[in-house]
């Protein structure tokens, strides 16, 4: 009976362990079933993205054809285009043959920074350099106008009285200062412009409407700092005084970093809007704003109208919002969580960090992008320092780098086309026979430092240009354009040079 019962135990406990097994062998196929669909969904994703940031050449001719139209409607008059068009009027850029001492002050954020540059001519250009950067206390940053320019003029000051003996200014010779503004302004001349208003966590009510450049130098002079702003500009077109500084051919300018703008040289009689007289040197650089431009041929994804309705500004700065270093890493944020939301990217439970707007910056995906390691390392280690995910698989990494290389390159290529509009406007066009030496001079991180980025957009500007026309155009990288292109700016605008005594 015993041994009956021992046995019926024994099947019973078979017949659980088979059914037991079975239920679990069930388990893990339908669990692999639902990963390999989960993992299928995603994959879809991301040929979905491919799809919609597509920008094949002939829509990027397209582009640089409606680049080029907005810059001539900008140019015959203000608000024609969406492009602003401003006139610098910087009409002489540096030749390299400027002596002397120059200074330069550049405001555009929570810091500034003041430099002296000695300049040796064309034989020995920069012999020496120096700056100092400043934090702005929070209260002048919201004070008056007096306060801000009264401190910033009594750093300045302290900064001349520290000049070493190795900078040198001439004898009877007043020192020189380009001040780089990094706010919206109305110019009127080389040396002056009014505060239209402020941005960057400044708020300062009786500058707006002022003259910065009276403010400052009213402010020198109470520090009894004798000293003449020669030049007020923003950092764009100071990059193209400085690859001008060094190659004459250079004229275009472009700012790829957090932000972008576009700078070039225009024929002076080809700007309808200039009603003053024309400029002897005949030409006039252009700050072109062109982090406005919008066309219907952008290829704009649900990523970019969600992160446009979100923003400060909607409807508006579309094309920086699309290729500029302070958007990427958002984008990319955008389209992970829409996979980790739909397809369980990094499983079943969305990292919260994911939610937060701006946590990815450009240089975080740039990382990811240029990991080579064989199980991709960098990029586990930037998800898990980024977004609070870890164990990832090797496919989820996979299609973050996908990710990375798609919005980057989607911002290179574009960026390629409004360099190709420029360029066209300037006469460089495939169609034409006749090409002289062209250089665009580009500062900024996203160029810098993103290697993919530089590669592709250089790669999609010599197949937008043509095989013939490409071999005139050279690609440069600028750098300090706030800084030690104000100075040539205002080395190559003194009041001496214009009296025949530089």
């Amino acid at each position: 009976m015993e041994k009956t019962m021992v046995k019926a135990t024994v099947a019973v406990m078979a017949t659980t362990a088979v059914v037991v097994s079975g239920v679990i062998l069930y388990q893990k196929l339908n669990r692999k079933k639902e990963g390999n669909a989960k993992l299928a969904r995603a994959e879809e994703m991301v040929e979905e993205l491919e799809r919609t940031c597509a920008s094949p050449l002939e829509r990027l001719r397209q582009l640089a054809d409606a680049m080029e139209v907005e810059m001539h409607a900008g140019l015959a008059s203000e608000g024609g285009s969406r492009l602003k068009m401003l006139l610098s009027y910087v009409d002489s850029l540096p030749t390299g043959d400027e002596e002397g001492l120059f200074y330069a002050l550049d405001l555009g954020g929570t810091n500034f920074r003041v430099l002296r540059v000695q300049l040796g001519g064309k034989e020995k250009h920069i012999v020496k350099q120096e700056s100092k950067e400043v934090s702005i206390p929070p209260h002048i940053m919201i004070g008056s106008s007096g306060e801000l320019f009264g401190f910033i003029a009594s750093e300045l000051a302290k900064f001349v009285a520290a000049e070493g003996e190795e900078f040198q200014v001439f004898d009877g010779r007043q020192r020189e200062l380009g001040f780089t503004f990094s706010f919206p302004v109305r110019q009127s001349s080389i040396a002056s412009g009014t505060l239209i208003k402020w941005t960057k966590g400044f708020s300062i009510e009786d500058a707006v409407g002022a003259d910065v450049v009276e403010e400052l130098t009213a402010a020198m002079d109470k520090q009894g700092l004798d000293m003449r702003v020669t030049a007020l500009i923003n950092d764009t077109v100071g990059t193209l005084a400085g690859g001008r500084y060094y190659d004459q051919d250079v004229t275009v300018a472009v700012i790829l970093g957090t932000g972008t703008n576009a700078a070039y040289v225009e024929k002076a009689n080809n700007i309808p809007k200039w009603h003053g007289l024309l400029p002897k040197s005949g030409e006039m650089v252009i700050n072109m704003e062109w982090g406005n431009f919008k066309s219907s041929n952008l290829p704009i994804t649900e990523f970019d109208r969600a992160l446009d309705e979100e923003s400060l500004n909607p409807g508006e700065q579309i094309y920086e919002k699309l290729i500029s270093g302070m958007y990427l890493g958002d984008i990319v944020r955008r389209v992970l969580l829409k996979m980790a939301e739909e397809a369980e990217l990094f499983g079943d439970t969305i990292p919260p960090k994911l939610r937060v707007p701006f946590i990815l910056r450009s240089h975080d995906i740039s990382s990811m992008h240029h990991d080579i390691s064989p199980d991709l390392k960098v990029v586990a280690t930037k998800l898990k320092e980024n977004l609070g995910v870890i164990n990832t698989s090797f496919e989820t990494r996979k299609m973050v780098v996908q990710v990375c290389d798609i919005i980057t390159r989607r911002a290179a290529q574009l960026a390629a086309a409004g360099i190709a509009g420029v360029l066209k406007k300037l006469g460089m066009d495939p169609s034409s026979v006749n090409h002289q030496r062209r250089v665009v001079a580009i500062d900024g991180g996203l160029f810098e430092r993103n290697k993919v980025f530089k590669n592709c957009l250089e790669r999609t500007l010599s197949q937008l240009l043509g095989e013939e026309a490409s071999r005139f155009v050279e690609v440069t990288l600028a750098n300090d354009g706030s800084g030690v292109g104000a100075a040539l700016i205002a080395a190559s605008h003194s009041q001496y040079s214009r009296r025949g005594e530089l």
